[in-house]
């Protein structure tokens, strides 16, 4: 008697257990739905514009459902930074497994991340709320410190190998090219939607650096 007593707590257990996966899956789906809405909605009409309401209605969600994953606006807004600042180490990752060298890794890296930021809502609305950050009271990270020192790791393998023949040191070079990359993403959404963006990011690759090699 005993036993089966044991097994069955041991299958109660078992299904308790399946259940709280699945409600902990569910609400992860919950939370990405949202925040895949309040990306949404922040790279279409900018954080001071968009409200909780408009993200609930977005997500085809109650605002409750909203709040149950995010205390308020800013709190959106962090996240889907939080989200752009996690899916731009990935985007370079993915250029550098090519094992290109120095300077053509970093055009690489360019061109990837300009077909994110032409695609990708996430990415266009984490640009947005950079831009837009006085208006957010929330500590937001320092923008595109991971993205540079990436970049200025590359020039100076270039410079190493003897392929960087200019004037500058890498890190100066990091510098003018991450400034030039993010400014014409920038112009090119407010021109015309980053339609643009590709040509514009092979301008300033052959401007900075011609010689890949």
């Amino acid at each position: 008697m005993a036993s089966r007593q044991t097994a069955k707590n041991e299958g109660m257990g078992a299904t308790n257990a399946r259940g709280a996966l699945l409600k902990q899956e569910r609400a992860l789906q919950t939370r990405q739905t949202v925040l895949a809405a309040a990306a949404e909605m922040f790279a279409e009409h900018g954080f001071p514009a968009v409200t909780v309401m408009h993200v609930a209605e977005s997500a085809e969600m109650t605002k409750g459902a909203v709040y149950f994953h995010f205390a308020n606006k800013e709190a959106l807004a962090k996240a889907v930074v939080d989200e752009f600042y996690r899916r731009l180490p990935l985007i370079m990752a993915s250029a550098l497994e090519m094992g290109l060298p120095p300077l053509q890794a970093v055009a690489e890296v360019l061109h990837r991340t300009a077909l994110a930021f032409k695609d990708d809502r996430v990415i266009q609305a984490g640009a947005r709320l950079q831009i837009e950050r006085s208006y957010i009271d929330a500590e937001l990270p320092t923008p595109f410190t991971a993205f540079q020192a990436t970049i200025e790791e590359l020039f100076s393998q270039a410079n190493e190998e003897g392929s960087l023949r200019y004037p500058l040191p890498p890190e100066a070079y990091a510098r003018v090219l991450v400034a030039a990359f993010f400014g014409a993403q920038h112009i090119s959404w407010v021109q015309c939607s980053r339609s643009d963006i590709e040509d514009r990011v092979r301008e300033i690759i052959e401007a900075v650096i011609p010689d890949r090699g």
